[in-house]
């Protein structure tokens, strides 16, 4: 079969292949080269998980927020992304979490462990840079709170 020599054929542009280029000097062993995209999404995620583990945290997000968890938690479905909002660049990123502490924890240390944790979880799992992580504490909960069922506690004898 005769190949197609027209002046038309030979014009066509042929397409970079992103195989079959040589390797060069670098050789096999040499990092690969291509683009990795993180979604804002895994951010918070790994954000959420990192401020749940300190100690003082009772829950992350706001009371309507909070309602709503319960609900997800009820039907095993956590929501691990409540209450942390991201921002996510090509090299760095930032992250807002609200937060309610246990009633006894000293707040500013929780605070300061919550940043401390969230932004070294960012930079080593996900690796950015982390340029700033805003605690917003939203409330304190109190032992006993969620037991609202007062019907069998008489207030007058």
């Amino acid at each position: 079969m005769a190949e197609n020599t027209t002046p038309a054929a030979q014009n066509v542009p042929q397409a970079a292949s992103r195989v079959n280029r040589p390797l060069g000097a670098r050789g096999a062993e040499a990092q690969t080269e291509g683009k990795t995209t993180i979604a804002e999404g895994v951010v918070a995620k790994v954000a959420g998980i990192a401020a749940r583990e300190v100690a003082g945290v009772y829950a992350l997000g706001g009371g309507g927020a909070r309602a709503l968890g319960a609900i997800r938690d009820a039907i095993n479905a956590t929501d691990l992304t409540q209450g942390v909002k991201v921002e996510v660049g090509e090299t760095q990123a930032a992250a807002d979490i609200t937060v309610v502490v246990e009633y006894g924890a000293p707040i500013q240390e929780v605070a300061d462990q919550v940043r401390a944790r969230v932004a070294g979880a960012i930079n080593r799992l996900v690796g950015l840079e982390v340029v700033e992580v805003n605690v917003d504490v939203n409330d304190v909960h109190i032992p006993g709170d969620d037991n609202n069922d007062d019907s069998n506690e008489k207030r007058v004898q």
